[in-house]
């Protein structure tokens, strides 16, 4: 009866440690479709900008700058026709059996002219360097819209054990600020940290309430790859999850810290790859951090392996989906058979 019994739970954990996996393969295929479908409409958010743009375009009337390059269009094109006609004539003139060059070849020759002159120019208005002061050499090569997000925490409770929101940052790829408040915690400031969080009594008179600040701060990082330094405390401080795959935790890499010539499993501070990576001083002084400098300093660091970095992540994600199979039912088959389950089950069915 012994054995039978411990028969018996070895084939309830076989069979739960399927269910388990298969929970768990469910939610994660849960999290990829929901991810998804916000890109797709995010995806059409910008399609129809793009479209209400155009139309705008065409019933505005023509700017200065617009006139500026007609005028340079239609010299150019002046330019060429007048050089087809001179060699026109030239050839006609050497060669009288040819016949002239059609209309359509002058246009397109014109247009390749034209092209080229465009190019050859060197001069992109669209293209501008971000206000962080580091382009990324991808350009940011994560199709989701990417932010920065920094917090700054006071202690409350006995001797200020417990660690409350007092400010928050929230910058967007190219450093430009989203969200910069101070955050008025839920419970009495019984030690404001100031060395560190650079909070001050003053601060928090006028400051947003906990619960508001915190509804505005997740309606910006929804939907959102969130970069930060040590970031899961300032996520531990907002009390919300975030999913994983749209995270980038800048002490978690090991990339970084080949890149600045550390070992592999060290986490560097902050204040250590800024000034390694970016030859950058933060965090200077006894008037505490800035949590704008520090949000742009973990996004500088991010941009520096943005590829690298979104390419493992993807290899690594491919490579699960291989890995991860599905269980093997038939192993566990064996378990159904009448020695396996209990005597009255076996006696029922009889």
């Amino acid at each position: 009866m012994a054995e039978r019994s411990n028969r018996t739970r070895g084939g309830s954990r076989g069979l739960l440690s399927n269910y388990r996996y298969l929970c768990k393969r469910a939610m994660m295929l849960h999290s990829f479709e929901s991810a998804r479908a916000t890109r797709k409409h995010q995806q059409k958010i910008i399609i129809a900008n793009m479209k209400r743009k155009t139309t705008n375009n065409l019933n505005e009337p023509p700017d200065a700058n617009e006139l500026v390059k007609k005028t340079k269009s239609r010299t150019t094109e002046e330019h060429a026709h007048s050089s087809l006609n001179s060699e026109n004539k030239m050839s006609d003139v050497s060669n009288p059996g040819l016949s002239k060059p059609k209309a359509s070849d002058q246009h397109s020759l014109v247009s390749a002219l034209r092209d080229s002159w465009e190019v050859d120019s060197g001069f992109s208005s669209e293209a501008s360097p971000p206000a962080s002061g580091r382009s990324s050499p991808c350009l940011s090569s994560c199709s989701t819209p990417v932010v920065a997000l920094d917090c700054e925490m006071v202690g409350t409770g006995p001797g200020g054990c417990c660690s409350e929101l007092a400010r928050c940052s929230i910058l967007d790829y190219h450093g430009n600020v989203l969200y910069d408040k101070y955050v008025r915690p839920s419970q009495p400031v019984t030690d404001y940290r100031t060395r560190w969080s650079g909070i001050r009594r003053h601060h928090l008179c006028n400051a947003t309430p906990f619960p508001q600040a915190r509804e505005e701060i997740l309606s910006i990082l929804k939907g959102k790859v969130v970069v930060g330094h040590s970031i899961y405390n300032d996520f531990e401080a907002l009390d919300m999850l975030h999913p994983p795959h749209m995270v980038r935790d800048t002490i978690t890499t090991g990339l970084l810290s080949r890149l600045a010539g550390f070992p592999r499993q060290r986490c560097a501070s902050l204040k250590i790859l800024a000034n390694k990576l970016l030859n950058r001083k933060i965090q200077v002084g006894r008037r505490g951090h800035c949590s704008v400098e520090d949000a742009r300093a973990a996004l500088d660091l991010y941009k520096l392996v943005e590829g690298e970095w979104e390419q493992e992540l993807q290899n690594k994600l491919h490579n699960d989906d291989d890995a991860q199979q599905a269980p093997s039912f038939a192993a566990s088959n064996h378990y159904m058979q009448d020695e396996y389950w209990p005597d009255d089950v076996v006696a029922e069915s009889q």
